[in-house]
C-alpha cells in the first residue's frame, strides 16, 4: 500500500490549487478524481472573472490548472473513492477500483457540487435526451430549434447567453426572477429570442417518445403556461457531493464540509476545500484561495507529526 503526505480527493480548482501549493511545500501529493480535471468549470462556456485571464472557456483553464500540476509533479488517478477511516496519525483512503487502498498524512476533501434536480414528472423520463444539465456539452444540437433554461442565477444567465447565439427560441423559466450579475442579465434580456418567465415552478416536462415542452404555474396567481421547447437546460443549484463522507461527522445540514479559516473539519488532519465547504459565494477564485489555506494548513499539519 503506498503511503502519500497529502491526498486530494477532488480535481476541480481547489484540489488542483491544493495540490500545486502541496508539491511546492514538499509533500509527497496524489489527486483522485473520478472524472477528467476540472470539476464544474469544464462544463462552463466562458469565465470572465478569474484575474489575469480575461474571457476564457472553462475547459481550456481546467486543462491548464491541471497541466500545472503535472510540471510540478502532483501525481493523478481515476479513483472513485468510496470511504476515508481515520486511523489518528494517517488516513486510509478506499476506491472502488480493484479495491484499491491508500495511505495518508493529511487529506483534503475537495469533491465539489454537482447539479440538483427538480423532481417533476418527465424528468427522469427526458434526463439525457432532452434534458441536460450542460450547455457547452449539449448545446450545439439543438441549433436553430426552441430552448428552455430553468433558473435565473449565475449558471442559467451565462449559459442562457451562450445558447441564445445559437437557438432560434429561448424560454428563461425561473422561480424568482434573474438573480445573476446585473450586467449579464442585462445584456440577456436585450436579446430578441430570450423570453423570460419568472415567479414560475415547473409542473412537469411534456412529451411521448421525445420532450415536446415545460408546464409551469406561477407563484403569483396560480395561472398555468406552457412553452414547446426540443431541448431543456437545468441550473437550479447544486449540491454537495460528500455522501461518502457523511459519517464523518463533518458535514452540516446540507452536506457541506464546516471548516475554519484555515480549512481544518473538527478531524485533525482532515481539511475541506472548494464548492463542498459551507460557505457564501462559490466561484473559482474563492475554489483556489481554498485550495491555497488547505494545502497550507495541510503542510503544517504534517511537518507537526514529523517533529
Amino acid at each position: 500500500m503506498k503511503r502519500y503526505d497529502l491526498i486530494i480527493v477532488g480535481s476541480g480548482p481547489a484540489g488542483m490549487t491544493a495540490a500545486i501549493y502541496g508539491v511546492r511545500a514538499n509533500l509527497s501529493v496524489l489527486l483522485l478524481d473520478q472524472l477528467a480535471p476540472g470539476g464544474q468549470i469544464v462544463n462552463t462556456n466562458e469565465i470572465e472573472n478569474y484575474p489575469g485571464s480575461g474571457p476564457v472557456e472553462g475547459a481550456a483553464l481546467a486543462i491548464s490548472m491541471f497541466e500545472h500540476t503535472q510540471q510540478l509533479g502532483a501525481e493523478f488517478d481515476y479513483k472513485t473513492v468510496t470511504a476515508i477511516d481515520d486511523k489518528g496519525e494517517y488516513k486510509l483512503i478506499k476506491c472502488l477500483e480493484d479495491e484499491t487502498e491508500y495511505e495518508a498524512t493529511a487529506v483534503i476533501l475537495a469533491t465539489g457540487t454537482k447539479p440538483r434536480n427538480l423532481g417533476v414528472p418527465g424528468e427522469d423520463k427526458f434526463a439525457g435526451s432532452g434534458i441536460s444539465w450542460c450547455a457547452i456539452c449539449d448545446g450545439a444540437q439543438y441549433r436553430g430549434k426552441k430552448v428552455a433554461v430553468i433558473g435565473g442565477g449565475n449558471s442559467a444567465v451565462e449559459e442562457s447567453l451562450y445558447l441564445a447565439g445559437m437557438v432560434e427560441k429561448l424560454d428563461i423559466i425561473t422561480m424568482f426572477d434573474l438573480t445573476a450579475d446585473p450586467k449579464a442579465c442585462g445584456k440577456l434580456c436585450l436579446l430578441d429570442n430570450v423570453t423570460v418567465h419568472p415567479y414560475q415552478d415547473v409542473l412537469e416536462f411534456t412529451g411521448d417518445d421525445k420532450l415536446e415542452g415545460v408546464r409551469f404555474k406561477s407563484t403569483k396567481d396560480g395561472d398555468e403556461s406552457y412553452v414547446a421547447c426540443d431541448g431543456v437546460f437545468e441550473y437550479i443549484g447544486l449540491k454537495a457531493c460528500s455522501t461518502w463522507f457523511a459519517d464523518l461527522g463533518i458535514v452540516d445540514k446540507f452536506g457541506c464540509i464546516v471548516v475554519d479559516d484555515e480549512m481544518k473539519t473538527s478531524i485533525p488532519g482532515i481539511f475541506g476545500a472548494g464548492d463542498i465547504t459551507a460557505k457564501k459565494l462559490r466561484q473559482v477564485v474563492t475554489a483556489c484561495s481554498d485550495g491555497a489555506i488547505a494545502a497550507n494548513s495541510a503542510s503544517k499539519y504534517v511537518e507537526s507529526l514529523k517533529a
